[in-house]
């Protein structure tokens, strides 16, 4: 079958390129690794090889022409060969199978493994088993990229990045960098459009992915039927040999009266807003709400957040959520704990949140950010075994039925998108290779995208002392040349190490780069090092990481730059 060749993707921003020339015509031999076309990008210009030796039997696109990345452009095969487009291959009469009601078709092809699901675990499993050789098909009802790219991770920090501009923009006169009017507006239309933008840059960057691991694509709802195949769209039927259910998860919505107030929104619908509320009340002070409460805030929208906890974040650090508090309570962001909400009533056309406590919160819109639920429609008429409303899965991402694997969200170990990613490839090794890879998640960071950033990776302080003899250093970004400089000096970095072998039990970091430097952080946890193997190693300088390298020597009473402690 004759070889395609594509417009590649050279960028994760690249969306098209211009073809600059080729340097073969149609009928000329082609060797492997020759190069036999350049082309050219909004950023730089490049030589592409030939991935196949043979004649280079047509040319779709020419000089000049600007073609969209994936997008075949010709084909290398051997000479007189006919060539086969994707297209005719999608046009070929499908194999009836009969069935009770005779209203499924099957497909011509099986595929070893069937994903479905393209959002974080989904897509890396495909391209996981794709990379070790097996023929894979996806399904994805929506958008590749799942929660994290067009819901969540991605198009909060779009809005997060905004509101930061909007306070560096605030204290520049502090650093001596005078503006002519301190007055802005915030167009909402626009900080809408930028954020679809980033959007649809990173959907068609997975699904390019995806193309070229010659992953085969079908778009539409997928459940899997008795017989272990999967049904797409009621109507077509694909079979492989093995699957892995990569549902995702969706918007948990709160049970109380009046909830269904038009002015009650999720952080999907928050998201869409291209008219900034100037009140919000944000129900659920976990991650998602504080993060939104924040972006909001900074945008120019007056915030209450009510957390039933008596604290927000209760997942991190008790200091850690204790700083962030005080500094969002500094930015003019209400915050209410230990309160839970008893009803939702309209109030001319407002939104009233109604309390136990009887204080109640009126705002022109409410969040409601209590978490996500497993998403369990593929599951279809197969019975797994579940547990709260998750399917259970071992330590290789398999579930109670043979042959059918279940990372990400749908199982609800942890609900975060690089854990996903992790799970995703396990999946995908066990399925093609046999059970042999097991899920190890004990240096798994987790991240609150805040200004400062909140990120800890390990045990909190608390676990810690419940089941070791433990020492604790810390040290303060007000103390870090970096932070200094930067005018960035809020917050601090704790580590939590075994008394008696100095093995890292615990980081947490409040500050600025926080999401970066805890990446360091797990691979000292990951590579089970201990903190006298990190003070040998020499840290940059002036940097933000220094301030986890002074932590560590901080629980060795070695930290130099830390007061002394006065006995």
């Amino acid at each position: 079958m004759a070889y395609e060749i594509i417009m590649p993707k050279a960028g994760i921003d690249m969306t098209e390129g211009q073809i600059v020339k080729w340097l073969k015509k149609e009928g000329d031999p082609v060797t492997e690794g020759e190069i036999i076309l350049e082309i050219m990008t909004d950023k730089t210009s490049m030589e592409l090889e030939a991935e196949a030796s043979g004649v280079l039997l047509k040319i779709l696109r020419h000089d000049g022409e600007t073609v969209p990345v994936t997008e075949v452009i010709g084909y290398i095969g051997q000479e007189g060969e006919e060539i086969v487009t994707s297209d005719q291959e999608e046009e070929k009469p499908a194999v009836e199978e009969e069935t009770t009601d005779g209203s499924l078709t099957r497909l011509e092809d099986s595929y070893n493994v069937i994903v479905i699901g393209g959002g974080p675990a989904g897509y890396v499993a495909a391209i996981r088993a794709a990379q070790l050789g097996a023929k894979v098909a996806i399904v994805e009802k929506k958008e590749f990229g799942g929660t994290c790219l067009n819901q969540g991770c991605i198009p909060t920090k779009a809005y997060l990045k905004s509101g930061e501009i909007i306070e560096e923009v605030e204290m520049a006169a502090s650093r001596g960098i005078l503006f002519d009017s301190t007055h802005y507006k915030v167009d909402m239309k626009k900080v809408v459009q930028h954020k679809n933008s980033v959007v649809k840059k990173l959907t068609s960057g997975v699904e390019a992915l995806l193309r070229s691991n010659k992953v085969e694509i079908f778009k539409g709802v997928a459940r899997i039927n008795k017989n272990k195949d999967v049904v797409v769209n009621g109507s077509t039927v694909i079979k492989g040999d093995k699957i892995i259910l990569a549902g995702g998860s969706k918007v948990s919505r709160i049970n109380i009266p009046g909830v269904d107030h038009p002015g009650v929104l999720s952080s999907d619908d928050l998201l869409s807003l291209e008219e900034l509320p100037e009140s919000l009340a944000v129900i659920g002070g976990g991650v998602i709400g504080i993060e939104m409460a924040q972006a909001f805030s900074a945008l120019g929208t007056k915030v209450t957040v009510i957390e039933m906890m008596d604290r927000i974040i209760p997942s991190v650090d008790v200091e850690a959520s204790a700083l962030l508090t005080k500094l969002l309570k500094k930015r003019n962001v209400k915050i209410m704990t230990s309160t839970k909400i008893t009803e939702i009533v309209d109030k001319k056309g407002k939104v009233e949140v109604r309390t136990e406590g009887g204080e109640s919160v009126v705002a022109e819109k409410a969040l409601v950010s209590i978490g996500r639920l497993p998403d369990i429609e593929g599951m279809g008429e197969i019975q797994f075994e579940m547990e709260r409303g998750r399917i259970k899965v071992d330590k290789y991402m398999e579930t109670s039925v043979k042959g059918i694997y279940a990372p990400g969200d749908i199982n609800a170990i942890k609900m975060l998108a690089h854990v996903a990613f992790r799970m995703g490839e396990v999946a995908a090794d066990n399925a093609v290779k046999g059970n042999h890879r097991e899920l190890k998640l004990h240096s798994a960071p987790s991240v609150v995208y805040t200004h400062p950033e909140v990120a800890m990776v390990g045990l909190t302080e608390e676990e810690a002392r419940e089941r070791y003899d433990i020492r604790v250093g810390r040290f303060d970004f007000a103390a870090n040349g970096r932070a200094m400089a930067s005018g960035d000096n809020v917050g601090f970095v704790k580590v939590i190490a075994d008394n008696k072998y100095g093995e890292i039990l615990g980081i947490h970091i409040v500050g600025p780069a926080a999401a970066e430097i805890i990446n360091q952080a797990s691979l000292l946890m990951e590579m089970e090092i201990t903190v006298d193997e990190v003070v040998k190693t020499i840290y940059g300088h002036p940097t933000y990481s220094e301030a986890l390298f002074e932590a560590c020597a901080d629980v060795l009473g070695e930290a130099i730059h830390n007061v002394k402690k006065q006995k």
